[in-house]
């Protein structure tokens, strides 16, 4: 595969989080990565920090590790997401690659899903200001072949969600692996329904890199022809009783 040239003071892939280590202290097999990507400002992380947790907590015994990808310089943060992925393939091999992201985060996850290591995607409020301004629409072909899920506030007044389901609704014809849920009332931190997001995402992303097995709403929604499975209503209290 071949490798990105790493980007002027680059990203840096933080601690590592999940795969137990064992009594012998020996580290559990990695057999898949999340790499978190935070949104444009720090003052408002949204749900990355409790997504990180929650993802080390349920997947850690699977072989599972999260990395926060550090975002530094000048450089699009989709040419970021694209070194780390290159980091993740030289640290731990061939392993199913998850982006997750929130905010302009959401939004490089999406672009960088086109890297070979890449097997599903998360983008939740994805910041697609520009492509409301320009009128241009986001480039879906490299969502082609990807496990796709885009979580959206009905009043997120930062990215219209309109715009997310736009690029949904384009993804879905190339693609079938793609399903967006619609977080009513809640806005562009979804802080209101923050456990059920977090929930969700968990579900999704356990199911895209290891068993292909998802609960009946994700289930659901990917099966579900546009526009039902593209606006896919996050229920309230989503996560407390998820029967696998």
């Amino acid at each position: 595969m071949a490798q990105h040239a790493p980007p002027a003071r680059r990203a840096r892939l933080g601690r590592a989080a999940g795969a137990r280590t064992g009594s012998d202290s020996t580290e559990s097999p990695v057999n898949g990565v999340v790499l978190l990507l935070p949104g444009a400002s720090r003052f408002s992380p949204g749900p990355v920090r409790p997504l990180a947790r929650a993802l080390a907590r349920a997947g850690g015994a699977e072989g599972l590790v999260t990395h926060t990808v550090i975002h530094g310089g000048d450089s699009a943060r989709e040419e970021q997401a694209e070194w780390a992925a290159d980091e993740v393939v030289r640290r731990y091999g061939d392993v199913p690659v998850c982006l997750a992201g929130y905010d302009a985060g959401g939004l490089a996850a999406l672009r960088a899903a086109g890297h070979g290591a890449v097997s599903s995607v998360v983008a939740i409020a994805p910041c697609l200001a520009a492509e409301a301004r320009s009128g241009s629409p986001e480039p879906v072909k490299q969502l082609s072949g990807r496990q796709v899920l885009i979580v959206h506030g009905t009043n997120d007044a930062r990215s219209d969600p309109e715009s997310s389901f736009r690029l949904a609704a384009r993804a879905k014809k190339a693609n079938r692996s793609t399903c967006r849920f619609e977080v009513h009332s809640d806005g562009h931190g979804l802080r209101e329904h923050q456990p059920e997001v977090v929930a969700l995402a968990v579900d999704f992303v356990l199911g895209a890199v290891f068993s292909g097995r998802y609960s009946r709403p994700v289930t659901d929604a990917l099966a579900a022809p546009p526009p039902l499975g593209l606006r896919m209503p996050l229920a309230s209290g989503f996560g407390r009783s998820l029967r696998r």
